[in-house]
This record gives C-alpha cells, sequence and structure tokens, in this order.
C-alpha cells in the first residue's frame, strides 16, 4: 500500500475518519454509567481515601517526567527537530493526567473527572499527530496538531456540558479515543516508514488496550486478587508503562534513510 499516490493515501484516512464520525452519531446519546465513580477499592491509606487508586497516578508523572527530560537533552533519532513538539506536549500532557486523575480520585464526581478527561485527550491527540509527523512527515503532523487537540479537547467539554444539563453523551470522547487506536495502525500500513520501529508503536496501542481492558474489570481483578489490587489500579500502571513504551520508542528508533520525502 506505501506505493499508493500520497493523496489516496490521505484519502482512505480521511474516509475511514469521516466514516467513524457519522456512524458515532447514528446511535442514541450514550450516557456515563450511574455507578461509574464507585470503584471497587475504597480502601484509605495515610489519610488519603482510595489509596492506590489516587497514588498510582504517580506514575504517569514520573513518566512523564523521564519524557520531557529525554526530549529537554533532544536524545534520539530526528528528521526534523519540529517533530519533537507533539512528542514534548504528550509528556507534557501525562503529567496533566497524573495530577489530574489523582485530584478526581481523591473524591471522585462529573466535575473533577472532567479535568481528567481533558488531560487525557492532550494526550491521546499529541500522540496521534506525534506519530502522523513520524509516518507521513513533519508538516502534515504539525498542520494536524491544533485541529486534533482542539477536537478532543472540545468532545471532552462536550460531555461535561451534556452531563451538567442531565444529557451525559459520550459519544465525540469515545470517537476521539477511538482514532488514534484504528487509525495509527492504518497509517503504519499506508506509508513507508521514515524511522524504525513500528511493533513499539503497536505495542503502545496494545499496553492501551490492556489498561481498558482492566478498567473495565475493576471488580472481578480485586475479587480475583483477594482485595490485593483493583483492576482501575492496574489499569494506571499498565498506562504509565504504555507512556514509557513511548519514550523507549524515541530512544532506540533509527532513522531510514531510504524514505526521505516530507508530505
Amino acid at each position: 500500500m506505501s506505493a499508493w499516490r500520497p493523496h489516496a493515501r490521505a484519502l482512505v484516512l480521511w474516509l475511514l475518519a469521516g466514516t467513524l464520525a457519522g456512524l458515532a452519531w447514528m446511535p442514541p446519546p450514550i450516557a456515563q454509567p450511574p455507578g461509574y465513580h464507585e470503584f471497587a477499592d475504597q480502601r484509605a491509606c495515610w489519610g488519603l481515601p482510595r489509596c492506590l487508586d489516587t497514588t498510582s497516578n504517580a506514575l504517569f508523572v514520573l513518566a512523564g517526567a523521564l519524557g520531557l527530560r529525554f526530549m529537554q537533552r533532544r536524545q534520539g533519532a530526528w528528521r526534523d527537530r519540529r517533530e519533537g513538539w507533539p512528542y514534548g506536549l504528550f509528556f507534557f500532557a501525562m503529567i496533566l493526567v497524573g495530577v489530574g486523575s489523582g485530584y478526581y480520585h481523591f473524591a471522585p464526581d462529573n466535575d473533577r473527572l472532567l479535568w481528567d478527561r481533558l488531560a487525557m485527550m492532550l494526550a491521546f491527540m499529541a500522540w496521534f499527530a506525534a506519530i502522523v509527523c513520524e509516518r507521513v512527515g513533519s508538516r502534515a503532523g504539525l498542520r494536524l496538531l491544533p485541529l486534533v487537540v482542539v477536537a478532543g479537547l472540545g468532545s471532552a467539554a462536550w460531555w461535561g456540558w451534556s452531563e451538567a444539563r442531565g444529557m451525559g453523551d459520550l459519544r465525540p470522547y469515545l470517537l476521539m479515543q477511538l482514532y488514534p487506536v484504528l487509525l495509527i495502525p492504518l497509517l503504519l500500513r499506508l506509508y513507508s516508514p521514515r524511522y524504525s520501529g513500528d511493533r513499539s508503536i503497536l505495542a503502545v496501542i496494545g499496553l492501551y488496550l490492556l489498561a481498558l481492558l482492566f478498567d473495565l474489570g475493576d471488580r472481578p481483578v480485586f475479587a480475583l486478587t483477594g482485595g490485593l489490587v483493583s483492576g482501575h489500579t492496574l489499569k494506571h500502571a499498565v498506562a504509565a508503562l504504555a507512556v514509557v513504551g513511548v519514550l523507549l520508542h524515541l530512544r532506540l528508533r533509527c532513522i531510514n534513510h531510504g524514505t526521505i520525502k516530507q508530505v
């Protein structure tokens, strides 16, 4: 597929994005489950409620800080230093995820959850744009960055606005999470690699999906471990590991000198 003309490849991506958007609006609004804030592990420690769910967010702060340190040292292989901008935003957003999620788990409610979701959307969209830079070209990725950031933040804001008015609608928020999961593997398929390390990119997506599974299995995991750890706490740990995976990808990748065209 990498032999396709650039416009044909871009058309495939835009058609898929448009189709997903259309499908997302076909069902009625998806409300947040009433018991969403009732996590399995309610244990407190050191004066912190929901101790493990709260403190495990420090892993995001640590992973994001390590990523920012890497970016400040300008390590790794880069065709264009501007390609580091989305990655820098991604690692900064992960620090915000740690702060926002810790703030939310200290006293879970919709108002606090909104801050958590805004930070997560910033991180997701920054990484998506970073992969576009890496695979398609820096110009394409940097043009896309502000668009997807606005769309991602807007999807979380829409949920918060609709929830506050008793008509909660998660459809845009879920759609913006789905885009990177489906479009990034397609990017890897359609465009020749400008860097090595495709498998690590897919591994990051795999870890994110595993984190979602742990989140969905919050109570069953808590029961299976005899109350040792909940699925939601493991979600934090696995998602933070995915951030480390992004960092390792940057540290280990090499430039493929046979692919030099910028789009």
